[in-house]
């Protein structure tokens, strides 16, 4: 069974591709999020880091987040990547893009620099099609930043058949692949339970604009102390979670109940 990492935007695209990874027989064994320079919240989708890290307790997977810049995203990039394929003996790397040749490229080129694969489960797939398939399998996700055509009124709207039937009629790509829109997945089949948000401010910056979130907790949404903590910035998972996922990942876990021990490489 071939490993993986997945870019890890906290949208509907990746979370989608990481499905359809799994689905293809791939196994995940970490996610990877570019973060902007004061490392508080994501560069592209601006989801602060601590809903980054309860999806991932959700995934049942750890995260890296990397502070970047546009001028250092690259190297950052690929260095987050040898990180990754020596921490979890990663074989490849699942991105979310659909049909942007440009943006295949540069995860080719990527990837190629750090040894890795570049895997794309939806690419050349109908982006309406796709949407709505994201939407049956039961992701629920929300617009969460927007080109100002679309305007601040969309912001914290659920992705639903009825918003992609009324952003087709406005001529706005439902897919969002062009950068139109960025969401946030707070549900979907691989999540232990779903994240509840609130949805605050709006900003406009740059000629987009972004809503702030944060975490909604209530004690049916909080993550049970004694599932996971952090150590040295990594989500480590303990036994009661791993018992509760119901699986072994195989990723040599420290707290596995399941008796795998992770192979020892020869030196």
């Amino acid at each position: 069974m071939k490993s993986f990492a997945t870019s890890w935007s906290g949208g509907k695209d990746s979370c989608f591709a990481l499905m359809q990874a799994m689905q293809q027989g791939f196994a995940p064994k970490a996610l990877l999020n570019m973060m902007n320079e004061n490392g508080k919240i994501s560069r592209s989708h601006g989801i602060p880091l601590e809903i980054l890290e309860r999806q991932a307790a959700m995934l049942g997977l750890p995260i890296i987040t990397k502070p970047a810049s546009w001028n250092n995203y690259e190297q950052t990039f690929i260095q987050s990547l040898h990180e990754l394929k020596d921490a979890y003996q990663i074989e490849s790397v699942v991105f979310g893009d659909i049909d942007l040749q440009a943006h295949r490229d540069w995860e080719e080129k990527v990837c190629e620099a750090a040894g890795l694969d570049a895997i794309l489960p939806l690419w050349k797939q109908d982006r309406k099609a796709l949407v709505l398939k994201m939407i049956e399998s039961g992701i629920e996700t929300y617009i969460v930043s927007c080109n100002s055509t679309m305007g601040e009124k969309y912001l914290g709207k659920q992705i639903t058949i009825e918003l992609v039937a009324e952003l087709e009629n406005l001529g706005i790509d439902v897919c969002g692949e062009n950068g139109e829109y960025h969401t946030l997945v707070v549900n979907a089949p691989v999540f232990a339970k779903p994240l509840e948000i609130i949805f605050g401010k709006k900003q406009l910056h740059e000629d987009y604009w972004f809503v702030e979130t944060s975490l909604q907790e209530t004690e049916n949404s909080k993550t049970p102390a004694p599932d996971h903590y952090l150590e040295n910035g990594y989500v480590v998972f303990t036994e009661s979670f791993h018992l509760k996922r119901g699986y072994c990942c195989q990723s040599g876990c420290r707290h596995c109940p399941y008796g795998y021990s992770k192979p020892k490489q020869r030196s």
